[in-house]
C-alpha cells in the first residue's frame, strides 16, 4: 500500500509501529533459524563426506574380494553360487523432522532369509566378498538419505534467507516510511492549525481595535 494511501490517524501510527515490532521479531527469528539450518547443513555434510569416503574404500575392498574369490573358485563357481544369494529387500521410505524440514528416513530392509543350510557351504572367500557387499548397500542407503536432506535443507536455507530478506528490505522500510509519512502528516496539519489559529486572532484583534475606535 503506498503511503499516499494510508490514513494519517494516531490509530494508524499505532497499528504500524506494532507491525514493526513484530516484523523485527520475526526477522530475528528466521535469522536463528537460518543459523540453524546452516549449523545443521554442514554437521551433515562432514557426515556424508565421511560416508563417501568409507564406501570408497569398502567398494575397493569388496573388488579386491571378488578377485581373490574368482583367482580361488573360478568364474562358474561364483556364477552359480550367486543363484543362492538372497533377494534384496525393497527399500521403504519414511520422513523424519531435521530442524522443521521433512525430510526421508531409508528403511534399509536388509536381505530376504534364505533357507537353513543354503551358504553354510559357501567357501570363505565368497562369504567374505558377500559380507562386503552388503556393507556397501547400507552405506550406499545412508549417503542417499544424507543427499537428499542436504538438498532438502539447502532448499529452505534459501527460502528462509529469501523471507529474511523481504522483512528487512521491503516490510520493514515500508512501514518505516509509513510512520514518516504519518507523523509528516501531522507536523503539517499541527502548522495548519497554527497558522488558521493566528489568522482568526488577527481577525478578531482587527474585529476589536475597530470596535474601540
Amino acid at each position: 500500500m503506498a503511503v499516499e494511501n494510508v490514513r494519517p490517524t494516531r490509530l494508524e501510527l499505532l497499528r504500524t509501529r506494532r507491525r514493526i515490532v513484530v516484523a523485527k521479531k520475526g526477522l530475528n527469528l528466521l535469522k536463528l533459524k537460518r543459523s540453524a539450518l546452516i549449523a545443521e547443513f554442514f554437521s551433515m555434510s562432514r557426515e556424508a563426506m565421511r560416508l563417501r569416503g568409507d564406501l570408497q574404500q569398502r567398494i575397493a575392498r569388496g573388488y579386491a574380494s571378488i578377485r581373490m574369490a574368482d583367482m580361488l573358485e573360478g568364474p562358474t563357481r561364483l556364477e552359480n553360487i550367486s543363484m543362492l544369494l538372497p533377494d534384496v529387500h525393497p527399500v521403504a521410505v519414511s520422513t523424519k523432522n531435521v530442524m522443521g524440514v521433512r525430510t526421508p528416513r531409508v528403511d534399509r530392509g536388509g536381505f530376504a532369509p534364505v533357507a537353513s543350510g543354503e551358504l553354510l557351504d559357501l567357501p570363505t572367500s565368497v562369504q567374505e566378498s558377500i559380507r562386503h557387499f552388503q556393507g556397501i548397500y547400507q552405506v550406499v542407503l545412508d549417503i542417499a538419505e544424507k543427499e537428499n536432506a542436504l538438498r532438502r535443507l539447502l532448499i529452505e536455507i534459501e527460502k528462509t534467507k529469501r523471507r529474511a530478506s523481504a522483512i528487512e528490505n521491503v516490510l520493514i522500510p515500508r512501514l518505516q516510511d509509513t510512520v514518516r509519512y504519518i507523523k509528516f502528516r501531522f507536523d503539517e496539519m499541527e502548522r495548519d492549525s497554527f497558522s488558521m489559529l493566528k489568522t482568526v486572532k488577527r481577525k478578531m484583534e482587527q474585529q476589536e481595535a475597530a470596535v474601540a475606535a
